[in-house]
């Protein structure tokens, strides 16, 4: 007799199975492409990388659109009070006129995304721009003296920024929209120096791709013979970095256009809005070694827990150019 019991039948989340069918469709992908076109053609200059948070260090996105959203929430807690039609209709006002800069920081991140987040990313603007339709038709009516009218089309305005804000959630952390893909580089490097091939392995002007710990690192040799070496993953969406054009002391991303110095792996220009993990060289008998560059004072052990020293009192060699 078989006594084994049988384990319960598990069940896919249907939202997720419907996001993930979302990711994979190509219906809408002219679209996309037509809306990207539009999005990067657009005179921002400078703004751009205003618009993306480089100057903030993150994108600037999710916290514009806060003001908008607090406002409509707001208002409909108002709206279930009676006799607060006018306060609510401010607060209507008030989403109304912070949408715009908000949707215009979005656009720009969109526009620079992978394709399957892209497709989300249709869907979570669509759902947005319904809500502020139903919002610009609540303030009509609030205006024109039909605050039942109002507050009706300010509910069902709230479920479609509720809906848009969901999607946008799967973008920020299903699909790591935003995040920074170079982050777990100084919890996954041990410490100390990490031997990556000869000089003459690394010609000059050309980035090579080496791996320590798992880690893939570009390496540059310039012509005068320093060396540089950046964590190879871009931090705006993992793209390799060795695979980039060279010039002025930088490297440019080849999928997104995001440029980083050499030297320090400062994030020169967006989109990314995070530098990359950069690390100290040394030649030793011919060979190059390299070795995770931490803030000043701090050392980070192979477990990934951090300690400090005072400068000059730490024991093993000093960084490139502190050993005389």
């Amino acid at each position: 007799m078989n006594t084994r019991r049988r384990h319960p039948r598990t069940r896919q989340n249907r939202l997720l199975s419907l996001l993930d069918r979302l990711e994979r469709g190509r219906r809408a992908d002219p679209v996309i492409d037509t809306l990207q076109k539009g999005v990067r053609s657009l005179p921002l200059g400078r703004g751009r990388d205003v618009l993306h948070g480089r100057w903030l260090g993150h994108p600037v996105h999710p916290p514009m659109v806060q003001v908008p959203l607090g406002s409509w929430l707001s208002a409909a807690v108002l709206d279930l009070w009676p006799g607060r039609s006018r306060e609510a209709g401010l607060l209507v006002g008030v989403g109304l006129a912070t949408a715009a800069p908000a949707a215009l920081a979005g656009a720009t991140d969109w526009a620079e995304l992978h394709r399957q987040q892209m497709r989300v990313g249709l869907v979570h603007a669509a759902a947005n721009v319904t809500a502020v339709g139903l919002y610009a038709a609540s303030l009509a009516c609030r205006l024109t003296g039909r605050p039942g009218a109002g507050r009706t089309y300010g509910f069902l305005g709230l479920t479609a920024v509720g809906a848009g804000g969901l999607l946008g959630g799967h973008m920020a952390y299903r699909q790591a929209a935003g995040a920074n893909h170079a982050e777990e580089v100084p919890h996954v490097v041990t410490q100390g120096w990490h031997a990556i091939g000869t000089v003459d392995e690394f010609p000059a002007g050309r980035a090579v791709r080496r791996t320590v710990d798992d880690v893939p690192v570009m390496v540059v040799r310039e012509i005068g013979g320093e060396i540089h070496a950046l964590a190879d993953r871009c931090s705006h969406l993992a793209g390799p970095l060795s695979e980039g054009t060279i010039a002025d002391g930088c490297v440019q991303c080849p999928w997104h256009g995001s440029v980083f110095r050499l030297a320090d792996g400062w994030n020169v220009r967006g989109p990314a809005t995070a530098p990359q993990p950069a690390f100290d060289t040394r030649v030793t008998d011919g060979r190059v070694e390299i070795r995770l560059r931490q803030e000043d004072g701090e050392v980070r052990t192979g477990d990934g827990r951090a300690s400090w020293y005072r400068s000059g009192a730490g024991t093993g060699p000093a960084p490139r150019g502190q050993d005389g």
